[in-house]
């Protein structure tokens, strides 16, 4: 069994990730097992520092919010605020509060001084505007998103005016109130303002789709790009509202759908852009189907990595990544019977792994799933080894103090 992993095991560093692979893709995602960990968000700043530097990646997207990251893409561009401002206002999920995720940022805005446009690296988010707790308030985008059209078009051609679409929308308390993710009774997502905030919504969309040769001459690249994350994100943000309310057995997999279904299409956006690296977590981004143990009970639906496979084919790339003790979480030396118990027993840290190759060595005598004594921890399940390019193992996983 070790001669087995040892014949597929390379030095961590990009070189070894793209030889995996029969050709470079446009997105290269990879996966991580839990959130939290600053080795892990460490060796991701690793590789995009390397596929920068050798293999042409000029953009990184990472699982945070789409509207905010807008803020972290204009640092790093240009300089525009502050490195602080940035990370306490760009970053949902409370990313940036992580050191690996501000060195990131740094290390991107002194990469970028003094080059051409051309030339810069990229910051994506590329989840919805979502919390574990609520979802935002459409306001951002459907008012971005109407005033760039009003700005551009005729005003009779708009569905509705700036005074009437803030009338509909009321105030954003009501539709970040927590207790809607609970109790689909406190949510407003199926009211008589929601239902017409979605058709309006559809119809900005549909006015911003009908008049593209018109705006593409009248708009800087990144303004139409950025009209498009508004419709994009209000559109997927009301569907999203519209199914918290829901009452029906389905409504948790309808969520955790919808939001994946936002992510891959902020990612098919990013890939249009040229080359980028993705990274959020391995159950966003994989090819197989992701389950979750939720409080209403298990969830499952195709993830972001799935749908977004589908339609890139081999210029999408998935490479998971395991770990082998997070001990400060409870996480301990894994079981020599698991496939982070095969691959601790080998002597050094970090490993890059052919998967589709180890898959075919092992055979019958697959690895059993480890057991994960935190909730937060989603160990790699070996019955996806054939679906994944490769896998990046960590042998240990240090506690670092954030500030």
């Amino acid at each position: 069994m070790a001669t087995h992993i040892k014949d597929s095991i390379q030095a961590f560093e990009a070189a070894a990730v793209m030889r995996l692979l029969p050709a470079r893709p446009r997105l290269l995602a990879l996966g991580e097992p839990t959130h939290g960990e600053d080795t892990p968000l460490e060796m991701r700043n690793e590789l995009f520092r390397q596929l920068a530097e050798h293999e042409g990646y000029r953009t990184i997207a990472i699982e945070s919010d789409c509207m905010t990251g807008l803020l972290v893409d204009d640092y790093v561009t240009s300089g525009r605020g502050s490195l602080d401002e940035v990370m306490k206002h760009g970053f949902s999920h409370d990313w940036g509060a992580y050191p690996a995720n501000r060195e990131l940022v740094r290390w991107m805005r002194a990469h970028n001084d003094g080059r051409p446009a051309s030339e810069q690296l990229r910051f994506a988010g590329f989840d919805g505007p979502l919390e574990i707790t609520a979802a935002a308030s459409p306001r951002q985008a459907l008012t971005a998103l109407h005033g760039y059209l009003a700005a551009r078009v005729d005003a009779d051609l708009l569905p509705c005016t700036a005074e009437s679409l803030d009338h509909l929308l009321g105030a954003d308390d009501q539709w970040t109130d927590p207790a809607a993710m609970m109790d689909p009774v406190q949510s407003m997502g199926q009211s008589a303002e929601a239902a017409q905030l979605r058709l309006l919504a559809d119809d900005l969309v549909a006015l911003l789709d009908t008049q593209t040769p018109h705006l593409l001459t009248a708009t800087a690249p990144d303004d139409w790009d950025r009209a498009r994350l508004y419709g994009r994100t209000a559109t997927g943000l009301l569907c999203y509202h519209h199914w918290m309310a829901d009452t029906s057995p389905a409504r948790m997999t309808r969520l955790c759908a919808q939001r994946d279904l936002m992510m891959s299409q902020n990612l098919l956006a990013v890939a249009a852009r040229g080359p980028a690296f993705i990274h959020a977590h391995n159950s966003h981004l994989q090819r197989a189907k992701s389950t979750m143990q939720m409080w209403e009970g298990p969830v499952e639906w195709w993830s972001a990595g799935a749908l977004v496979s589908a339609q890139l084919g081999e210029e999408y790339a998935f490479v998971a990544t395991t770990l082998g003790t997070i001990r400060h979480q409870g996480v301990d030396t894994p079981p020599p019977n698991t496939l982070e118990g095969l691959l601790y027993a080998l002597p050094d840290d970090r490993y890059v792994i052919d998967a589709p190759r180890l898959a075919t060595a092992l055979g019958d005598t697959r690895p059993a799933l480890r057991e994960s004594p935190w909730f937060g921890y989603a160990p790699f399940d070996p019955a996806h080894l054939a679906d994944t390019d490769g896998i990046v193992f960590v042998r240990n996983v240090l506690d670092v103090p954030h500030n």
